[in-house]
């Protein structure tokens, strides 16, 4: 079982807000070895805004 959590790791999106709001996902290490960032919901500003991926 440590093969798969090598592979797909879970990582945290922190809001670029300055909410300290969360998301919790797992991403592909081969496919995105860099630092994710996604455009997700924030509901404490209740809008759209970029997550960064945080280690």
């Amino acid at each position: 079982m440590a093969a798969r959590t090598d592979l797909r790791p879970v990582i945290k999106l922190r809001s670029t807000a300055g909410t300290g709001f969360t998301y919790v996902t797992r991403k592909s290490r081969r496919n995105d070895p860099d630092r994710l960032t996604l455009r997700k919901y924030d509901p404490q500003v209740r809008r759209h805004v970029e997550f960064r991926e945080e280690r």
